[in-house]
């Protein structure tokens, strides 16, 4: 399967935060805790170089607990400040504050050297399409301040928020590469729901997410279906039809309905229905294939 995305108004908003950039202190960028580095947009650190970056490793309760620690130490060792959130709950996001003022230390000491007092610290807020930057920026605000919806690209034009005396926000609708770097970083999109589904083949997409479980996630995958392991031999496929005996997935005739397992299977991904689940494992080569 091709995995491209190429909505006009990508292009748009990155020549928005080009020009929005100078007026920034900060970048806020809200990644998926499930695949850090997918869901990274590779623009972001050219465009934001000079200027104090914060990630958000977002829907963290979603992912792996011990891949979330590794993340966090992988962003450190690289001059980021980093913190796990969930941008739908508020979980973590007491944090957040603290970090700006840390992370802009050195501007606002500089502020204060040249007699300048009370000047919010100003940031940008980036990621792309469904990552929950919408949902972070209303919790974060404490109103409904974005529209917000499940939709990927659903954030329109461009506003500043002024959370409080010390922070504002310019809202900036996220930003996706118009072609995939790489098939992976394109699948694992796919995977988390950074796509429209209606342009995806689901099946395929669900055997690609099955050969990832039944390496990594095998136990939680077979409980979660009730499936028994036959060791080495069961296959995507074999585990995609036995996920449409255990969930009755059938068509007319007792044929097994793939592509309603499959939506269903991916659905239960999506939602931690099957666990706590990253895609990227820190030290392989996701890194290469972000290149």
């Amino acid at each position: 399967m091709n995995y491209q995305w190429y909505p006009g108004h990508m292009t748009k908003a990155k020549r928005m935060m080009q020009e929005n950039i100078s007026l920034i202190d900060l970048v806020i960028e809200l990644v998926d805790a499930r695949v850090p580095l997918s869901s990274r947009n590779p623009d972001i650190d050219e465009l934001g170089k000079n200027k104090s970056r914060l990630i958000l490793l977002n829907k963290s309760d979603l992912a792996d607990p011990t891949a979330n620690k590794r993340w966090m130490a992988y962003f450190k060792e690289r001059g980021f400040h980093v913190l796990e959130v969930n941008a739908k709950t508020g979980q973590g996001l007491k944090a957040i504050q603290p970090k700006v003022q840390e992370a802009c230390r050195e501007k606002i000491e500089r502020d204060k050297k040249r007699g300048i007092k009370n000047r919010p610290v100003r940031a940008i807020v980036v990621g792309i399409p469904n990552v929950g930057k919408s949902t972070f920026i209303n919790s974060f605000a404490g109103k409904a301040c974005t529209k917000t919806g499940n939709k990927p690209g659903v954030t329109k034009g461009k506003q500043w928020i002024r959370l409080n005396k010390e922070l504002e926000l310019l809202d900036t609708p996220g930003i996706l590469w118009p072609k995939f770097e790489s098939e992976e970083v394109g699948k694992r999109l796919a995977m988390i729901g950074s796509m429209n589904d209606e342009i995806l083949q689901m099946t395929e997409l669900a055997q690609e997410l099955l050969a990832f479980l039944l390496e990594h996630y095998r136990e939680p995958l077979l409980t979660r279906y009730q499936i028994e392991d036959a060791g080495e031999t069961l296959t995507p496929v074999q585990t995609l039809t036995l996920i449409c005996e255990s969930r009755k997935c059938y068509k007319k005739g007792q044929e097994p309905d793939y592509e309603k397992a499959a939506a269903l299977l991916v659905d239960d991904f999506r939602n931690g229905r099957i666990g706590r689940i990253t895609l990227e494992i820190c030290g392989e080569k996701q890194e290469e294939e972000q290149k």
